[in-house]
């Protein structure tokens, strides 16, 4: 019998932690938990299907992991390398299994919650430059943004598992 644990934003204070800091490193708990949880038992066939022609559950977990790959290329104050670009337009394609894809994303937030342990609050406003356009962003900012872009990508993950496991047998 497992124990359910509340969300992981309701499991209390992390002590000697920046409340701001705590608070990403739960969503990035929270974001692995729902990704393993979507995916658990999904076959390959159901993670890369495309039922109503929506983007496979495939897509958006390789999504997830790449994108937050590269934001923390910024966050680091470096710009993506040829590789990461030519990586892009591969998130749409695959063969993973469900494994590989928890995995993915699991080794994307473990880089995320070290990056984010490293910054101190002195350094929220750090300035870092995003993109091609080199837009100017706050070191916080761009944290936060990759959460908030983790979540989106983990409904879009849900929701398309869902409907994957109800039409793909």
């Amino acid at each position: 019998m497992s124990i359910m644990l509340p969300e992981p934003w309701l499991r209390g204070p992390t002590p000697g932690l920046d409340p701001v800091i705590a608070h990403l490193l739960r969503a990035s708990e929270h974001i692995r938990e729902d990704v393993e949880n979507a995916l658990r038992n999904l076959t390959v066939e159901q993670i890369w299907a495309r039922p109503e022609m929506l983007n496979p559950v495939g897509f958006h977990a390789k999504h997830l992991a790449g994108s937050t790959g590269r934001l923390l290329t910024y966050l680091q104050g470096e710009s993506l390398s040829a590789e990461q670009t030519a990586a892009i337009p591969m998130e749409r394609f695959g063969e993973e299994d469900a494994a590989t894809l928890i995995a993915l994303v699991k080794t994307a937030f473990d880089r995320y919650d070290a990056a984010v342990r490293a910054l101190t609050p002195d350094q929220f406003g750090t300035l870092r430059e995003v993109g091609r356009s080199k837009l100017p962003v706050t070191a916080i900012s761009l944290a936060i943004h990759i959460a908030e872009h983790g979540t989106r990508h983990v409904g879009q993950i849900v929701s398309a598992a869902a409907l994957a496991r109800a039409t793909v047998q």
